[in-house]
């Protein structure tokens, strides 16, 4: 992935890294680190949903749902709008989605013990 603070992108050219680019990675992953955001991110990569569909397909109470979707708003990563009386959340980058599927299949990897890939 980097090297002497460089990233490799698709077609492995080499760029630059940032301190910026770091500090705000860095926040990202921290949002990432908590199961319950983490949750609510997965299910957001399956498309929009309300705060009873993601609290029905999580395992927190619809409070605790509405705090952490607050959160990942405050920080950017899922975007918000208005149903009627309903708030639909989205995911605003599809490069997250990607971000908490290759997190998904890293933790695969470790619990079915099996060879790492590049």
């Amino acid at each position: 992935m980097s090297e002497g603070g460089q990233v490799f992108g698709a077609n492995h050219v080499r760029q630059p890294v940032s301190d910026e680019q770091l500090d705000v990675a860095a926040g990202i992953l921290a949002l990432l680190s908590d199961r319950t955001r983490l949750a609510l991110l997965h299910r957001l990569g399956q498309g929009e949903a309300d705060v009873s569909t993601l609290t029905e397909a999580g395992s927190a109470a619809r409070t605790s749902v509405s705090q952490h979707l607050g959160k990942l708003r405050l920080a950017g990563l899922v975007t918000a709008r208005r149903d009627g009386r309903r708030v639909v959340y989205a995911l605003k980058h599809g490069h997250l989605r990607r971000l908490v599927d290759e997190a998904l299949n890293v933790a695969d990897h470790e619990i079915g013990h099996l060879p790492s890939h590049d």
